[in-house]
C-alpha cells in the first residue's frame, strides 16, 4: 500500500486497494488445482485456462459491494504496459493505475516466493528483474515508486 500512499491515494482508496490486492487471485478458485500447481510447464490449454483467474476474480470482486468498483484492478492486473498482456491487451495508461500497481506487487510477490517450478529470487534480484521490464510489462513510473519504497523501508 505504500506505493498507492505515495502516489497519492485516499485513505479510502487505499483501504479498498488493501482488500483488492489481499482478493486479487480469488479467481484462481476457478482452476483446477492440477494446473496451479503443477511443477513443469503448462499446456497452451493449460495456460489459458489460467489466464480465465482474472475475469473469474473480478466477478467475485463485482458482488462485493464496497469493492465492486474496483472490480477492473482484479480484471486487469495480468495487462502489460506494452500492450501484450491479457485478457484484453491493454496498454500503458489505459490499464487502470491500481491494476499497474498490483501488477508491480504481484511479481515481486511471486518472484520472491518459491514455486513448484523455480526457487525464489532475492529481493534485490527481483527489483532489477522489474527495472529490467519497466515500460515492457511495469508501469515504469509505479517500479520507480516500488524501489524507492523498498529502499525507505529498508528492503534492498
Amino acid at each position: 500500500m505504500a506505493i498507492a500512499r505515495d502516489i497519492g491515494y485516499t485513505d479510502k482508496e487505499l483501504t479498498r486497494l488493501h482488500y483488492i490486492a489481499l482478493l486479487h487471485d480469488a479467481g484462481k478458485i476457478g482452476i483446477k488445482d492440477r494446473i496451479l500447481n503443477k511443477p513443469e510447464a503448462l499446456t497452451a490449454d493449460e495456460y489459458a485456462e489460467v489466464k480465465r483467474h482474472s475475469l473469474i476474480g473480478a466477478k467475485i470482486i463485482e458482488k462485493i459491494n464496497f469493492l465492486s468498483s474496483g472490480a477492473d484492478i482484479v480484471r486487469f492486473h495480468h495487462e502489460r504496459f506494452d500492450g501484450t498482456g491479457y485478457p484484453a491487451g491493454l496498454r500503458g495508461y489505459d490499464i487502470p493505475e491500481g491494476a499497474r500497481i498490483l501488477a508491480v506487487v504481484d511479481a515481486f510477490d511471486a518472484m520472491t516466493t518459491d514455486r513448484p517450478y523455480r526457487k525464489a529470487k532475492t529481493k534485490a534480484e527481483a527489483l532489477a528483474e522489474l527495472e529490467s521490464l519497466a515500460g515492457k510489462q511495469f508501469d515504469p513510473q509505479v517500479v520507480k515508486v516500488f524501489k524507492k519504497v523498498l529502499h525507505r523501508q529498508g528492503e534492498i
